[in-house]
């Protein structure tokens, strides 16, 4: 069964939430996939190494709270939003592919959870 299928079953999420869920969970890899690629890079990587392990974590705990309908959902889809925006920025000043990749990721992120946080 696909992540789309399994979403599709959660009958208390909109189109919006899962929308918000999938890009949650889409961003937590990157920024796994963006820190451990940083790893390698040398230095000068730290804060974004750190920023993306802050994101996966936040974001794969946002998705986890709106699969099981949190009532704090909204509070934690704020702090998801600035999490994102913050790691997009720093990615964004690295020339590396995967880093552009992640802030990509991360600016469609922060957009659906600060839609969800003014929900």
């Amino acid at each position: 069964m696909s992540l789309n299928d399994t979403l599709s079953r959660i009958d208390h999420l909109g189109d919006e939430e899962r929308e918000c869920l999938e890009n949650c969970l889409e961003a937590a890899q990157a920024c796994e996939w963006c820190a451990d690629e940083c790893a390698g890079e040398g230095e000068g990587m730290a804060e974004c190494i750190r920023l993306c392990r802050d994101v996966a974590d936040v974001a794969s705990l946002h998705a986890r709270f709106m699969a099981r309908d949190s009532n704090y959902s909204a509070e934690l889809a704020e702090v998801c939003a600035g999490t994102c925006e913050e790691c997009a920025e720093e990615c964004e000043q690295h020339d590396h592919d995967h880093c552009q990749l992640c802030a990509e990721v991360l600016r469609e992120c922060a957009e659906t959870c600060r839609d969800m946080a003014s929900a």
